[in-house]
C-alpha cells in the first residue's frame, strides 16, 4: 500500500516525524514490547528509518484521559514517506492499551543516508521496559517512612512550638483601640 509521493519532495529524500503516544499506565513489559514491535515493522516496512525510541516512563496526566490519570510515555523519531504515518496511527487507533498519540512533521526533504541511526535491539529492549514512577514506589515500600517516635507522633508533629510566649491579654487590645 505505497502512497504516491508529493510533488513538491525532492527524490530519494524523506520526511522526518516525531510520534509521541501514551500506553495505559498497568500495561505490562511485554505489552509495550509487543506496541513497539508493531511500530518498527510498520515503519521499517514500509520503508522508513526509525532514528530513535525512548521509553519516557510512567508519569502522571494533566487531565483524566480514557479513565486513566497516569501513563506510560513512549517517543519514536523516524523517517518515512507520509503514508507511513497514516499507517502508524491507524495502527495507534486500533490498539487498546494506546490512550493518545501525536505525530509532528520535523522536517521534510531530509537525505536518508546522512541521517545516522544507532539504533540496535538493545534500544528496543530498553524502551521495552517502564520503570515505576515515584508514587508506585512509594506505595510498594509501605507508605510511611517519616521516621518519627511515638513522642512525636501527635496531631501537629510534635513538641516543635515555643510554649514560652505568653498569651496576649484581652485588656491590652481594648486599651490599643483607645
Amino acid at each position: 500500500m505505497a502512497r504516491l509521493q508529493s510533488q513538491k519532495d525532492k527524490p530519494g529524500t524523506s520526511r522526518e516525524y516525531e510520534t509521541t503516544f501514551i500506553l495505559r499506565p498497568n500495561t505490562p513489559n511485554e505489552g509495550v514490547a509487543e506496541v513497539n514491535t508493531r511500530i518498527r515493522g510498520i515503519i521499517e516496512g514500509m520503508g522508513g528509518k526509525v532514528i530513535k525510541v525512548d521509553n519516557w516512563g510512567k508519569r502522571r496526566l494533566a487531565y483524566e484521559v480514557a479513565k486513566e490519570r497516569k501513563g506510560i510515555y513512549l517517543y519514536w523519531q523516524y523517517l518515512a514517506q507520509p503514508g507511513v504515518v497514516e499507517e502508524t496511527e491507524r495502527n495507534l487507533r486500533m490498539l487498546d492499551s494506546v490512550i493518545r498519540y501525536l505525530t509532528v512533521k520535523v522536517d521534510e526533504d531530509v537525505d536518508v543516508e546522512a541521517r545516522p541511526s544507532e539504533i540496535d535491539e538493545t534500544s528496543y529492549e530498553k524502551a521495552a521496559q517502564t520503570a515505576a514512577d515515584e508514587e508506585d514506589l512509594f506505595l510498594s515500600r509501605g507508605g510511611d517512612e517519616s521516621g518519627a517516635s511515638d513522642d512525636d507522633n501527635d496531631e501537629f508533629g510534635g513538641d516543635d512550638f515555643d510554649n514560652d510566649v505568653p498569651a496576649a491579654s484581652p485588656a491590652a487590645s481594648t486599651e490599643d483601640k483607645e
